[in-house]
C-alpha cells in the first residue's frame, strides 16, 4: 500500500489514465484529531459499502469487486494511517490499484464508480500545495523547518549543518569573539557571513535538489543579501520574513510564512489571468467549451485552467471531441469538464484548478493551445 501526502503532476496524470470497469474514487473530509480521523473512518467505511453496490449493479467481476473491498479494508484497518492525517482524504481503488492521498485542502464528500477515476478535486492541492521549507538565518543559529497546512512546522535535522558563522569558520571562543559568543569587529565579518552561508549551502544541498516546495527564508541584512548572492536557489520565494528570527518561534515563523505563501499564489493567479487574457485577445487560448474538448481531444491544450467547483453534465466524443450536453449527471459519468482535464494531462499540459472568479473568461475551463485545431 502506498500513501502520499500531495499528489505529483504525475501522479495526476498517470491515475488520470486508467480506463476500465470498476474504478472507485472517494473523497472525503478528515482531520487532524483521533476523533476526526475516526469520523473519516466511519464515513470511508459507508463510502465502500456504496462502491460495492455500484459495482454489483454495474455487473463488473465478483473477483475484481472482492479485490476492491479487499484493499478498502486493509486501509481501514491501517491505525498508523489514520493517526496522521491531513484536510482531506482521497482514495482510489480498481482491484488492481491502491492509493491514498492526504490533501491539505477541504474537500467535500463524494464516492464515484465508473470506468476512470474522480481527478478534478486532486487538482487543487497540486495547483496549491500549502507546504514550504522555512530557513530560519542568523548568526548564531540556523534551523530548516517544514511547514504542513494542518500540523505544527517541524524541525529539519539537516547533517552537517554550521550552528553559527564560528563554527563555520572555526573560531574558537579566544579567536575574536566576545564573552556571550558573538563575533566583534566589522572588517572580514561579511567574508566570514559568507563562508557561513557556503557552509550551509553544501548542507542542504542534497535535502534542496530533491524538494519541489518553496523555500522561504527568514532573516535581516546583511544575512538576506549574502544568501541570495551565494549562490542559485530556484525555489526561493522573493518575500523575506525580515528581522532577527531568533526573537520568533517556531510556530510565529509559521504563520509569518503561510501568509507569505499566500501572497505568493496571489500573485501568481493575477500572473496566469494576465497571461491568458492577452493570449485569448491573440487566439491562442481558448474560452469555449466546446473549442477546448476540440483541443484537448487532439492533443494541442498547453495549459488548462477550470473552476474547481463546477461540473457540466454531459460526455465528450472520444474521436471528435465534440461536446454532448446532458440536463443532470448521470451514474458514472463525470461529466465534461473532468473529461476534457483527463485529455489534457494525457498530452502533459499544465492544469491549474482555481475559483470561479479566477478563471479567465468567466466559463467552466479555459485553454491556452500549442496550435489552432
Amino acid at each position: 500500500m502506498e500513501y502520499k501526502d500531495v499528489p505529483t503532476k504525475a501522479d495526476v496524470e498517470r491515475i488520470a489514465a486508467f480506463r476500465q470497469p470498476g474504478c472507485v474514487s472517494i473523497y472525503l473530509p478528515t482531520g487532524t484529531t483521533p476523533p476526526e480521523a475516526d469520523r473519516a473512518r466511519i464515513e470511508l467505511k459507508n463510502h465502500l459499502a456504496s462502491a460495492v453496490r455500484a459495482l454489483e449493479a454495474l455487473e463488473v467481476p465478483r473477483a475484481r469487486i472482492q479485490a476492491v473491498h479487499a484493499e478498502a479494508e486493509r486501509i481501514l484497518d491501517d491505525r498508523d494511517f489514520w493517526r496522521y492525517q491531513s484536510r482531506s482524504l482521497a482514495v482510489f481503488l480498481d482491484g488492481e490499484l491502491a492509493e491514498t492521498f492526504r490533501l491539505p485542502n477541504r474537500l467535500g464528500t463524494s464516492c464515484e464508480v465508473a470506468d476512470r477515476f474522480y481527478v478534478k478535486p486532486l487538482l487543487r492541492a497540486l495547483t496549491f500545495p500549502q507546504t514550504a521549507l522555512i530557513l530560519a538565518l542568523a548568526g548564531n543559529s540556523v534551523r530548516l523547518l517544514h511547514l504542513t497546512p494542518d500540523r505544527p512546522p517541524e524541525r529539519v535535522d539537516v547533517p552537517g549543518m554550521p550552528k553559527d558563522v564560528a563554527a563555520a569558520v572555526g573560531l574558537t571562543s579566544v579567536s575574536g569573539r566576545s564573552p556571550d559568543g558573538r563575533i566583534q569587529g566589522s572588517e572580514g565579518q561579511k567574508v566570514r557571513m559568507l563562508e557561513y552561508v557556503q557552509a550551509i549551502e553544501r548542507a542542504l544541498h542534497p535535502l534542496l535538489a530533491n524538494s519541489t516546495e518553496p523555500l522561504i527564508l527568514a532573516a535581516a541584512e546583511p544575512l538576506v543579501g549574502i544568501f541570495r548572492g551565494a549562490g542559485e536557489h530556484p525555489r526561493l520565494v522573493p518575500e523575506v520574513i525580515a528581522g532577527n528570527p531568533e526573537d520568533k518561534t517556531d510556530e510565529e515563523l509559521a504563520t509569518a510564512a503561510r501568509g507569505v505563501l499566500d501572497r505568493l499564489y496571489a500573485g501568481k493567479v493575477a500572473e496566469l489571468r494576465e497571461t491568458y487574457e492577452s493570449r485569448i485577445a491573440s487566439g491562442t487560448a481558448l474560452v469555449d467549451l466546446s473549442d477546448i474538448a476540440r483541443a484537448a481531444t487532439f492533443g494541442a491544450v498547453e495549459s488548462l485552467i477550470i473552476d474547481i467547483d463546477r461540473r457540466v453534465p454531459g460526455s465528450v466524443d472520444e474521436t471528435t471531441g465534440a461536446i454532448t450536453l446532458a440536463p443532470e449527471d448521470e451514474p458514472g459519468d463525470y461529466g465534461v469538464v473532468d473529461e476534457i482535464l483527463r485529455r489534457a494531462l494525457g498530452s502533459k499540459a499544465k492544469v491549474y484548478a482555481l475559483r470561479a472568479d479566477d478563471v479567465p473568461g468567466g466559463g467552466a475551463a479555459a485553454a491556452a493551445v500549442r496550435f489552432p485545431v
